[in-house]
């Protein structure tokens, strides 16, 4: 582990391709004496181990997967890196806790003077700003700084005189490519929410269910075959002669009986006399 405090420049000697990976040399001539075969050391950020070393330089061997995440595989000859040993547990902690484990190359988009500090606005890629915040911590080629502000795809760090003098990123300018470390607690707290979320647990001694295939569903039945209709001729109607006019003498519709005639008593009879 390591804490983004750089101690010494160290220049590349040689860099050799082999296959995926690569062999890097590196000058450090004020930390290769205490350096053994196996300690790891971080070069911009990037922990490697060492395979090789003399008086004055050390070899280190960079996997294709080191290559593809850091800028340590396009360095030229001659070109400066950060170097940083390893952090005792008797040390201070002056930075952050950096794990050499790089998550991405940045590229350096602008530069710009802000009275005695330089600020630098770098591009990462977009699923990696989720882990910066403002007054957060974050590592450039291995060294600790604070985030000034964080947009989409972009945060901006401010470096002081000292930073600009010591260290690697005093000579980076528009379009040059940079080693990216988000802060790590802030990856385990993602992690911590997400396994909060309840899923199903199972045991050794339990069959994980088996996804149901589903069940074809049964064919409609095919509509029985239709005969076809023999086509009739519309039947047309005949025309027909008009019946002969009645000759007979239509008898006058007799009159209505007013109602008053209808409803008068009749007088009553007179009884008829008896003959004696």
């Amino acid at each position: 582990m390591f804490t983004g405090i750089v101690e010494y420049q160290g220049s590349v000697v040689r860099l050799m391709r082999r296959g995926g990976g690569a062999r890097l040399e590196v000058r450090a001539p004020e930390i290769v004496g205490e350096l053994q075969i196996g300690d790891s050391v971080a070069v911009n950020g990037a922990c490697v181990t060492v395979t090789e070393r003399n008086e004055e330089a050390f070899a280190c061997d960079l996997v294709p997967e080191t290559v593809a995440r850091t800028n340590l595989g396009i360095l030229e000859v001659g070109e400066d890196v950060n170097l940083e040993r390893p952090v005792r547990a008797t040390d201070r902690l002056g930075g952050h806790i950096v794990q050499g484990h790089v998550d991405a190359v940045g590229l350096v988009r602008s530069r710009r003077r802000v009275g005695a500090q330089e600020v630098l606005e770098v591009t990462v890629p977009f699923e990696l700003t989720r882990y910066l915040a403002p007054q957060g911590s974050v590592s450039m080629d291995g060294v600790s700084l604070t985030v000034v502000a964080v947009d989409r795809d972009r945060f901006r760090v401010a470096l002081i005189p000292h930073t600009v003098s010591v260290t690697t990123l005093g000579r980076k300018g528009q379009g040059a490519s940079v080693n990216v470390e988000v802060d790590v607690i802030s990856k385990y707290v993602e992690r911590h929410m997400a396994a909060r979320t309840p899923r199903p647990t199972f045991t050794i001694f339990e069959e994980q269910p088996k996804e149901r295939a589903e069940s074809p569903r049964p064919a409609a039945p095919k509509p029985p075959p239709t005969r076809p209709v023999a086509h009739t001729p519309p039947v047309t109607p005949s025309r027909s002669r008009p019946a002969p006019k009645s000759t007979a003498k239509k008898t006058p519709a007799k009159r209505p009986v007013p109602a008053a005639k209808r409803t008068a008593k009749r007088p009553a009879s007179k009884p008829a006399k008896r003959r004696r």
